[in-house]
């Protein structure tokens, strides 16, 4: 649905955004001179963001120390880290230690199908997931890969960016939901709304679990590949779309200068 149907009414009581960081926070993999603004005249209008990203804990401990936002959720539901510098792992993992040794091991079989994959960049940062590059990998080989995690007791998931090997059902909603019942408890699900961009926030869009949703205009290049798309879908793509969900919540449309 695009927002040439959007019910305005949907948006009345809107007081946080659970969004993704890249392809929907991003303009070709970077933040724009009005991104902080934005983030800034939201938090004006009562308005609070929380960073739902499957970026490591490393670099999302960076982003919460220096942006305007309530918190973030890395590695697609792993953790959750407080701008004062708190950190709550998400996922049931008993063992960290044994845990990175069997991703990477798993990461290594896949390897043995699939010999040009590297780690990303931040992979040396995570605590929860193993990623690898997206790069040129087909729909047909990231189902293999999907498969093959599958039967090795590990579950799968990918943005416009990276791959991610990851335990069974750890996700952006499964953790989001425990964020949002933990520390915004006061909030009902009419005043959360999720954005996104990719299949890995394709749990986001679960009207059962979030029924105000919004895609950037980007999330179209997967939805042949998703079971959930979100309830409206931006004109813009990336920033440019997230800036235009942003001047439907605030108040006289004060991003107007920036759009």
């Amino acid at each position: 649905m695009t927002l040439l149907n959007l019910n305005q009414a949907d948006l009345s009581d809107i007081r946080l955004i659970a969004s993704d960081v890249d392809g929907t926070l991003t303009h070709n993999g970077k933040f724009s001179s009005d991104f902080i603004s934005t983030l800034l005249n939201l938090q004006s209008a009562g308005i609070t963001v929380l960073l739902v990203t499957g970026r490591s804990a490393g670099w999302v401990s960076a982003l919460v120390n220096y942006l305007p936002v309530v918190g973030a959720i890395a590695e697609n539901g792993g953790l959750f880290l407080q701008p004062n510098g708190q950190q709550d792992l998400l996922s049931s993992i008993p063992n960290l230690s044994r845990h990175r040794i069997l991703l990477e091991n798993t990461f290594h079989q896949i390897k043995q199908l699939f010999p040009n994959l590297h780690p990303s960049t931040d992979n040396q940062f995570r605590i929860t997931d193993w990623t690898f590059d997206v790069d040129d990998l087909s729909t047909d080989d990231l189902q293999a890969i999907s498969s093959q995690c599958r039967q090795m007791g590990w579950s799968f998931t990918y943005s416009n960016v990276q791959c991610h090997i990851k335990p069974p059902h750890q996700d952006k909603a499964t953790g989001l939901d425990a964020v949002l019942k933990n520390q915004f408890s006061d909030l009902i699900s009419q005043q959360v709304l999720t954005v996104g961009d990719s299949p890995n926030d394709e749990a986001m869009f679960n009207p059962d679990l979030f029924p105000i949703s919004f895609g950037v205009a980007n999330v179209r290049h997967y939805q042949d590949m998703m079971l959930h798309l979100p309830q409206y879908i931006t004109q813009a793509s990336e920033f440019a779309g997230f800036q235009e969900l942003a001047q439907l919540l605030l108040p006289n449309s004060v991003t107007d200068d920036s759009m």
